[in-house]
């Protein structure tokens, strides 16, 4: 780079930005090789220090007056077509109607009878895995650990008893 150079760089940055993208702006227009800098610089130079352009979003179309809806049509299935569904639940017929519905109460308050089943589900769900972790290999060792534990642990107990019993006898 040659002092002219370095010279005009020292000079360029201590431009403001918007004046710097102004100068590029100018330095870079009619050369079709340098199009794209000359692009980002105009955009840089329009948009530093300035509020956003506000860009008009309006429809090409105008809306006329209030249009008539149109009208609903027959069998054929489509939206809006058909009879309105209530928002009330119709149990089918043959079953028996009572307030609890997927065992809540009309409040939202679960039933007594839901707790107890879950409770109960819950709880054999527990024993029946206990009951298969005992038939694999791993629950097998782990209860002979168990047992040789307790029978160790009797057996400690019986000989404090003994020494307990032999001094209180002297």
């Amino acid at each position: 780079m040659s002092d002219a150079n370095k010279e005009l760089a020292v000079l360029l940055a201590q431009l403001p930005d918007a004046e710097l993208a102004a100068v590029v702006e100018q330095a870079t227009d009619g050369r079709a090789g340098l199009a794209a800098l000359h692009a980002v610089a105009a955009s840089v130079a329009a948009t530093v220090g300035h509020a956003p352009q506000a860009i008009d979003v309006t429809p090409d179309t105008q809306l006329t007056a209030a249009r008539p809806l149109p009208e609903t049509p027959g069998a054929f299935g489509q939206v809006g077509g058909g009879p309105a569904v209530s928002g009330t639940v119709v149990p089918p017929a043959g079953m028996p109607v009572t307030g609890d519905i997927g065992g809540y109460s009309d409040s939202g308050v679960p039933t007594f009878e839901s707790v107890r089943d879950k409770v109960e589900q819950r709880y054999g769900t527990a024993r029946g895995m206990g009951e298969l972790d005992q038939q694999t290999p791993v629950g097998r060792s782990v209860e002979e650990q168990w047992d040789a534990r307790a029978k160790a642990a009797r057996e400690r107990l019986e000989k404090i008893r003994k020494s307990v019993h032999g001094n209180d006898t002297e």
